[in-house]
């Protein structure tokens, strides 16, 4: 068994797409409600489909890995995401 992809929740999915690739994400598909993207590494999917409001907690967490922390958030940076806080050792 293989994970197809993930869907999460958004309000915004003009804003939703522009923080993914910001990320790095491929968009491979495209609609007014509904958005979905591949990762550069490997074939992982990640979807983002419209939702009149997330409710609080009910927000999902995904993790993305990468070989260089502290490279990837200065590229980050300066694609103009803000991170809360800053990576610590």
């Amino acid at each position: 068994m293989r994970l197809n992809q993930v869907t999460m929740p958004c309000t915004n999915v003009a804003e939703s797409v522009e923080f993914y690739a910001k990320l790095g994400l491929i968009q491979i598909v495209a609609s007014e409600h509904y958005a979905r993207f591949v990762c550069p590494d490997g074939d992982t999917t990640l979807s983002i489909h419209v939702v009149d409001e997330v409710a609080d907690g009910a927000a999902p967490v995904v993790y993305f890995e990468c070989d260089n922390l502290d490279v990837t958030v200065a590229e980050l940076e300066a694609a103009g995401i803000v991170f809360d806080s800053q990576p610590e050792d």
